[in-house]
Order: structure tokens, then sequence, then C-alpha cells
């Protein structure tokens, strides 16, 4: 049974009752507040039409919770860690459609013992010169899915209003006295591309 998350709601994915469990999907989810051709008669004719809006989800692998190496990034432009431990399923260009828009795999079992925290992160290409911020999307979430029986473990619906925001930390996945865990951060920022989400961690 899937738990529901609040924003700073921690959650450990392998306790006894999730025996085994050593792969898992995150998948990430987000849709246009207002594409698009979805104005009407009168918002078609008179409003000019808007680009969609390309959200990048990433995955920053740390150590000590620091970013050591930009090889440790995993993007739609590094879709697989060196470890072979944490997989990017490709690039969304516009989050349109149900369910997951991105999802990055990761097992648990595997990574190596260094990295001791997986920072999941969200950002809207070209959000300046495309004048976007997360106010124009709803429907924003992250999930944890066992991926043994693809079964939902978790999920944190980002709710709040996010109005001038251009980046988001949706959540990690970390270490702790041998468990790994979810965190639920949903923490927006100003950060205009995935460069300066990183400087955050370095």
């Amino acid at each position: 049974m899937s738990v529901s998350l609040q924003k700073g709601q921690k959650v450990s994915l392998t306790k006894e009752s999730r025996e085994g469990l050593n792969k898992v999907i995150v998948g990430l989810g987000w849709d246009e507040a207002n594409p698009a051709g979805k104005g009407g008669l009168f918002g078609s004719l008179f409003s000019k039409p808007t680009q969609a809006i390309d959200c990048d989800a990433s995955a920053l692998m740390l150590q000590n919770g620091r970013l050591a190496d930009g090889k440790d990034v995993i993007y739609y432009g590094n879709l697989t860690h060196r470890s072979g431990t944490v997989r990017h399923m490709g690039d969304n260009l516009t989050g349109a459609g149900d369910g997951d828009d991105e999802q990055i795999t990761i097992e648990l079992d595997r990574v190596p013992a260094e990295y001791d925290r997986i920072v999941l992160v969200v950002n809207i290409y070209q959000a300046m010169a495309r004048q976007q911020h997360f106010g124009m999307i709803q429907n924003a979430f992250i999930r944890i899915v066992d991926a043994r029986n693809n079964q939902e473990l978790c999920k944190f619906n980002l709710s709040e209003n996010y109005n001038g925001m251009t980046a988001m930390i949706f959540g990690e996945v970390y270490r702790h006295n041998g468990e790994w865990k979810f965190n639920a951060v949903g923490q927006a920022t100003t950060d205009p591309a995935l460069s300066d989400l990183c400087r955050r961690y370095m």
C-alpha cells in the first residue's frame, strides 16, 4: 500500500516489511497548467501561442552530502552513472500525458558505498529565455516504485504556489544507519539551469 507523504516527511525504503527491495523506480510527473490551445475560442484567437514547458529530471549522487564530480550528475546528457546503478530512462520534452513523465532507476544494493545521498531535482529547460516558471505547472509529483512488482511505495504531491520558481528539489534517497530512506523535500529555487542547482551541493 502506497504512503502519501507531506513535505519534509521521511519514509524507510528498506525496512523489514520490504525485505529484498534492491531496485526502485523514481517516477516524476507534471502537467502544464494552461497548455496552448486549451483557452477556448477567444483564448486561441487573441493569445500568443506558448512553447511547451520542457522539464528535465536529474539525479545528483552525493558523497558526504557534496557533489564531488560532474560525472555524478545523471540527466538527459548522461543517462547512466559510471557505476551502472543509477539510470535515467530518457527525456520527455512536454510533460503531456498521464503517469510519470520521466523515470530514474536506482539499484539500491549496488550503489557504491561512498555515495550517501541521491538528490532528485527538476529544472525547466531555458526557463529564463522562455519566461517559464513552476507556477505554470500543476499536478507535480514524485513517487517511489518497487521495480520487482511495479508496486508504488510512496508518493509526494507538490501542491504549493511556485510562481517565479524555475527549478525544484523534489526529494532525496539517502542512507541512514544501514537503511535507504526517502525524504520529500519540495524545495523550489530560482536557479536558471541544472548547473546552478549543482553548485548548491559543491
